[in-house]
């Protein structure tokens, strides 16, 4: 006579489980997670596979104040400009699209395609001004949802989007790049159940992975720093406008006694810095 204690919850199959998820019956979000890992212990999900459908989740509840390229990292674009200047910077940047501000930078007037400006510039006679060549600019709160703005971007087939804090002032930017990435996200992390990366991490060389949304207040109080945080809240927007333009991975600043090396970077964003320190910590 075998001696079988399981209930017969725990006896069901991954699958069985699945399925009952999805009967219709109360499930938490946590439940469904679990199932999915499960299947992915048992070989039927790929890693991949379930970091995608973890995000697809987490678009319901991520908010875009927490994805936006915050406004200290935005190349935004002065209306006034020449259309050679303004080529140079497109150029520069990599960006497709960019927002056109007037003498304010909260001041948006709308959207500028990199196509568009270069149509511009070979047409014969070409436009007056650029303000010919703008797109309307969507504004939304900070506080919207991800997965409404997903539908509303692929409803209005718009790609970009300006965050307005409650005050009306530009916080930041959204492509529904930025959304995707959220669903496919950066498949270089094979750690599912690592916790989240420290924003200052200690290397074996003596050096600091600091990453560039690091609060300047806390970037201050780890290394006995009084950088200002009146005007930028995280290290990328002071060392970004230090440099003076979206700096690319391998450029340095040396600020005081701290010298900054861009880590990772892409066309929208700075993501961390290598940072050294001369004198004591």
């Amino acid at each position: 006579m075998s001696d079988d204690s399981s209930s017969p919850i725990e006896k069901r199959s991954w699958l069985e489980r699945l399925s009952h998820a999805f009967s219709g019956e109360p499930e938490s979000r946590e439940d469904l997670i679990e199932i999915l890992r499960d299947a992915r212990e048992n070989g039927i999900l790929t890693s991949d596979t379930l970091k995608m459908l973890e995000g697809a989740l987490s678009v319901s509840e991520l908010q875009v104040s927490d994805i936006m390229v915050p406004r200290s990292q935005m190349v935004s674009l002065p209306v006034g400009d020449a259309f050679i200047d303004l080529m140079k910077m497109v150029v520069e940047s990599g960006h497709s699209r960019f927002p056109v501000h007037g003498d304010d930078k909260d001041d948006i007037l709308g959207i500028l395609l990199a196509k568009d400006l270069l149509r511009g510039i070979v047409a014969d006679g070409g436009p007056g001004s650029i303000r010919e060549l703008l797109r309307p600019v969507v504004l939304i709160p900070e506080s919207k949802r991800l997965n409404v703005l997903l539908k509303e971007f692929r409803q209005s087939r718009n790609h970009m989007a300006i965050v307005v804090d409650e005050h009306g002032g530009v916080a930041g930017i959204i492509t529904i790049e930025d959304v995707l990435e959220q669903i496919v996200g950066e498949i270089d992390d094979e750690h599912d159940d690592a916790d989240e990366a420290k924003m200052i991490a200690a290397q074996s060389d003596g050096q600091f992975m600091v990453d560039a949304l690091t609060p300047i207040a806390d970037f201050n109080e780890q290394f006995g720093a009084d950088f200002l945080d009146d005007e930028y809240d995280t290290i990328g927007g002071f060392v970004t406008d230090a440099i003076g333009h979206l700096p690319e991975a391998g450029e340095e600043l040396t600020v005081g006694r701290f010298h900054f090396r861009v880590g990772r970077a892409d066309q929208r964003r700075v993501h961390s810095f290598v940072v050294s320190i001369h004198g004591d910590v």
